[in-house]
């Protein structure tokens, strides 16, 4: 049975971890936010499972995890970011939160971010717009190649989420977050952890057959066996042109746009200790300087009720609005704690060690 850990404890120890690596409070606690929060909202490959990465990457030297961002160039309402090649959390923070700050000042605030590492959940991010009544768009770049493209037979791609919220009047806000592959990388992990079977369509192997066993999806995967995830859409039949073809538009906004690196051309020249240049995108946009104060809310209101009162296909499951799962997710988790594998309480016990700081997960209720 899994561990089910206070998110309280969760955090505690995501931050004992991070001041032993040497990252500045503030930064550290940041991170940890936005890593605790995507746990609790039932994202579980971004938030804790990440620490093993991250470890990794540390003690490859990839990491300067004291960096603070930096500004390179501010046009107005269009900034670019350095991200000083620390974790992406913070500077995508503080990025989102430039581009709030512009839509305030000229209606809409764009942010790239260059030089990056990993930043968790966009989705994250994408909230931080809609609670501020800004309409938000993210996208980001990737360090790994996951994604096959339709018709390759190699991965050249990584799963370059996007996410999108918009704020309501009294509805909770819609919340869109998703991978543009058929499933999230970091996922196909926790199925490896977990020792639990991936469902057909995944991921393929180099002559394109599926691949259900856990442990061999995550070894072609994170260990270059060959093969890879498929778009969004598993078969061109289903459309997986359009998951390839939104995975790039991903790539363009947040790595060429920002000078960030181009994973298929970066990965292989990549030294010992360089880092993975992931570029983040960012935008803002202000609903009240295209329509009167409280309209667009007010609309959207009304748009996502007609969707909430839509007859189900079962009276038992009502139709959801993107955004439902997250929040029910964590309204349950913060009750009953963040669900953690056994072998997921290890590798952290091990990470923790090795860092010597205790080992504070602790079981909720």
């Amino acid at each position: 049975m899994p561990m089910n850990a206070t998110a309280d404890s969760v955090r505690a120890q995501i931050l004992a971890i991070l001041h032993a690596w040497g990252m500045p409070a503030d930064m550290a606690e940041t991170t940890a936010e936005v890593m605790v929060e995507t746990d609790l909202m039932g994202v579980d490959s971004h938030g804790i499972s990440m620490v093993m990465m991250y470890d990794g990457m540390r003690r490859d030297g990839q990491l300067s995890l004291d960096a603070r961002p930096q500004i390179e160039r501010d046009a107005g309402a269009v900034v670019l970011m350095d991200g000083g090649a620390s974790l992406g959390h913070y500077v995508s923070f503080c990025a989102m939160k430039l581009a709030i700050e512009k839509a305030r000042a000229f209606g809409i605030g764009v942010v790239a971010v260059r030089n990056s590492h990993h930043f968790g959940a966009a989705g994250y991010y994408a909230r931080l717009a809609s609670d501020a009544g800004m309409i938000g768009l993210v996208t980001s770049a990737a360090r790994n190649l996951l994604m096959v493209p339709t018709r390759a037979a190699e991965p050249m791609l990584g799963t370059n989420p996007i996410a999108f919220a918009a704020p309501a009047a009294t509805e909770r806000p819609f919340v869109l977050d998703m991978a543009t592959t058929t499933v999230a990388g970091n996922k196909v992990k926790v199925y490896h952890l977990k020792d639990k079977v991936l469902p057909d369509g995944w991921v393929l192997d180099e002559k394109g057959v599926p691949v259900t066993d856990p442990h061999a999806g995550y070894d072609r995967l994170f260990n270059a066996r060959g093969g890879g995830i498929t778009p969004l859409g598993g078969t061109s039949d289903m459309g997986s042109h359009k998951g390839y073809g939104l995975a790039m538009m991903a790539h363009i906004l947040s790595g060429t746009l920002a000078g960030a690196a181009f994973p298929a051309i970066h990965k292989p020249k990549r030294k010992k200790g360089q880092p993975d240049d992931i570029g983040h995108f960012f935008l803002a946009l202000n609903p009240g300087s295209v329509r009167a104060p409280g309209a667009f809310e007010a609309q959207l209101d009304e748009e996502i009720a007609a969707l909430r009162a839509t007859k189900p296909v079962d009276p038992a499951k009502p139709v959801l609005i993107p955004g439902d799962p997250e929040d029910q997710e964590r309204v349950r988790r913060q009750r009953e704690g963040i669900p953690i594998p056994d072998s997921l309480v290890e590798h952290v016990r091990n990470v923790a060690q090795g860092c010597n700081v205790p080992f504070l997960l602790q079981e909720a209720g």
